[in-house]
């Protein structure tokens, strides 16, 4: 039983150690020694070169490094026979959800502000709303979206969900659909992305959406680089619709040195690290799916390809 892993961002050190020692009789091959081909029953990746999983004739099984598919379902040689499962990890939830309520207080707490005013030596009290009345919208409010919102709604926020499905959650307004979109937007003053990458949500952060939203709304993206139309935004922070925006994701990662977003003073840029997958609590659910798939028992967070996740 072989594992193909592949990763354009991390390191194969850090996961070779705990998929071996949770499953030794698994033979972890590290791209590119990876041997024969059709050895290869199993590929856990992050962004494979194009044509590498229609390469391996004998998969069993794609799975994918963390909760995100769009890396993978964009390879136009795809093998499209192959079942596919995403990366459910609560430890994994729990800081993708840490990163947004680290925004949003940055954001609400006015921090580039009082970052401006240090750097001119400048002691001034800026006007601060309580978080009651400050609304936070989130678009995506599956798994990670409802965790981030019952952390914000914990410190006070008003939280409002949307996603493309209808859902009813206690203690949370829901929207669903274009319409839905354009009835939580007025409500969000701090706008936050947590969704798939889908033909239906790229460019879903674009000048439309920002105008909807009240004048002086921040936006936090953590989603992927595809939901910003890119040339949208400082247009909309320079004429004041935006006040700031915090994007941890990026069009073209990593994000180029000559970008503007770099030294624009009203956004902060992290290198996507809202939610880095840990190998240690990562690990042994990955395997699970690999028995699983093993045992003919039915997968955990199998994708669905038509819908993008």
């Amino acid at each position: 039983m072989a594992l193909l892993f592949r990763s354009s961002v991390d390191s194969e050190a850090r996961w070779k150690p705990q998929l071996t020692r949770l499953m030794p009789e698994l033979d972890v091959r590290l791209w590119p020694r990876i041997g024969d081909r059709a050895d290869i029953d199993y590929a856990l990746v992050w962004r494979p070169e194009p044509g590498l999983l229609a390469s391996l004739p004998n998969l069993k099984l794609i799975l994918s490094l963390g909760a995100g598919v769009d890396h993978i379902l964009c390879d136009p040689q795809l093998p499209r026979h192959v079942p596919i499962v995403r990366l459910v990890d609560p430890y994994l939830t729990d800081a993708m959800s840490e990163f947004v309520v680290l925004q949003v207080l940055r954001l609400h707490r006015q921090d580039l502000d009082y970052q401006s005013q240090q750097h001119a030596g400048i002691w001034h009290e800026l006007p601060q709303k309580n978080a009651g009345e400050c609304k936070v919208g989130i678009l995506g409010f599956g798994e990670i979206g409802q965790d981030a919102g019952r952390k914000l709604a914990a410190l006070g926020f008003p939280v409002s969900g949307w996603g493309r499905r209808e859902r009813i959650l206690a203690g949370f307004p829901t929207y669903a659909g274009p319409e839905g979109l354009f009835q939580l937007l007025p409500r969000s003053e701090i706008l936050v992305c947590l969704l798939p990458l889908t033909r239906e949500t790229e460019g879903i952060l674009c000048a439309r959406t920002f105008a909807a939203l009240p004048r002086g709304a921040g936006l936090v993206n953590a989603g992927r680089g595809g939901h910003l139309v890119e040339e949208d935004l400082i247009p909309a922070l320079d004429r004041g619709q935006l006040s700031a925006a915090a994007l941890d994701v990026f069009q073209q990662e990593p994000l180029p040195p000559a970008h503007p977003f770099w030294h624009h003073p009203r956004i902060l840029v992290t290198p996507h690290i809202a939610g880095i997958t840990n190998p240690t609590t990562a690990a042994p659910i990955i395997l699970d799916n690999i028995r699983r798939c093993e045992e003919g028992r039915p997968l955990l967070n199998q994708v669905d390809p038509a819908q993008g996740y």
